[in-house]
């Protein structure tokens, strides 16, 4: 029988209800040499007694001291909101706790780096939540690109566009920066910046804009008009350590994208590109001879050989965005289990914060920043 790792969920809503998802259906498909145990999910609302009941969770708390503090806990799961990341998280490394943490890591990087010091230190497995990494189509490009199919690589272009927000959407969390740290750079550009280290390499440089387009929002619970200090959009340019350059762009406001993250990636012999919105697809262009026969194609990604296809349906048979966090979550317990480094780490969580803070630098005081 597999070992037994006992999970303590922080946050129950949006995230956690994926992160649950993941923790019941994982077991069914994947054998990562231990199985998670929904033990106790913690909340503060409250709707969070009838949350984990749904969800199918043993227990429930309204304190998460009281699921770090808890001897019985192996993994601790961070999906609350960014503001709580760094305490939970040091709190949980001084317990001996493995750590997985949604994205961003942080409100800032030296908060990241706290939190990374604090996972070492302790000799703790950590894991942040890029979970688009786990995308098979995604793998794909990557195998591509190490295997020096697409030659050198040039360019890469990267959009991550919603339309959730408009003059009507009520306020909330995500626009207060005391809360969300910043808006559509560190909620959906840190997904691209981190597909962007994923694919190509590490950023050096940087130049950006972003604005806030839409000022105010009404509180729900007052009635009163309240100011948004996060951004809209943003964008920015990149340089990177390979000699390749980058565009970027994101928004929350780009009517009729829902969860359009868009990539590129050119080459000297080729070209990749990817929609997450056809996730199961992964466009591919190579430079031929033959002129007249050149052209990108479109692959369906769910052959046996493809990542992590084997354990789900016969070819052709799609996945969705849900499967993607148990991808994640297999990838975290095997380290667990074979005691060594995860990925994306704490250190891709912290370098991911250092690029936002460097674009937010950029757009500023308009000027390139270096990392």
């Amino acid at each position: 029988m597999s070992r037994k790792l006992n999970v303590g969920l922080i946050g129950h809503k949006f995230m956690g209800r994926a992160h649950s998802n993941a923790l019941r259906d994982i077991s069914m498909f994947f054998d990562a040499g231990a199985q998670p145990y929904m033990k106790v999910i913690c909340g503060v609302e409250d709707d969070i007694a009838q949350a984990a009941e749904k969800y199918g969770w043993e227990s429930y708390e309204t304190d998460w001291r009281k699921v770090v503090d808890n001897p019985e806990i192996d993994i601790i799961d961070i999906s609350s909101t960014g503001v709580t990341h760094m305490e939970i998280a040091v709190a949980a490394a001084k317990a001996g706790k493995h750590i997985i943490c949604e994205k961003p890591l942080s409100m800032t990087a030296a908060e990241a780096r706290a939190m990374y010091d604090a996972v070492v230190e302790n000799k703790v497995k950590h894991m942040v939540n890029f979970c688009y990494r786990r995308v098979p189509a995604v793998a794909l490009a990557k195998e591509l690109i190490e295997s020096g199919q697409l030659g050198e690589i040039y360019h890469f272009k990267a959009i991550y566009q919603q339309d959730w927000v408009d003059a009507d959407c009520p306020y909330v969390w995500r626009f207060d920066k005391k809360l969300a740290g910043a808006g559509s750079m560190a909620d959906k550009g840190s997904h691209i910046i981190d597909l962007a280290r994923f694919l190509v390499g590490e950023i050096t440089e940087v130049a950006g804009m972003s604005g806030i387009y839409i000022k105010q929002h009404k509180d729900p619970a007052t009635g009163e008009m309240k100011d948004v200090t996060t951004d809209d959009a943003a964008m920015f340019l990149a340089k990177f350590e390979c000699g390749a350059m980058g565009v970027f762009e994101t928004s929350r406001i780009s009517v009729g994208y829902k969860n359009a993250l868009q990539f590129e990636v050119n080459g000297s012999k080729g070209c990749v590109r990817f929609n997450l919105e056809r996730l199961n697809e992964l466009d591919v262009y190579f430079a031929e001879k033959n002129k007249t026969t050149m052209g990108f194609k479109t692959i369906l990604v769910t052959e046996p050989q493809h990542a992590y296809m084997k354990h789900w349906w016969p070819q052709g048979h799609i996945i969705g965005w849900e499967h993607l966090f148990i991808h994640q979550y297999y990838e975290f317990i095997k380290a667990i289990v074979e005691d060594r480094d995860a990925e994306p780490s704490f250190y891709d969580g912290m370098v991911n914060m250092q690029v936002i803070e460097a674009v937010e630098k950029a757009a500023d005081e308009k000027i390139w920043v270096k990392l």
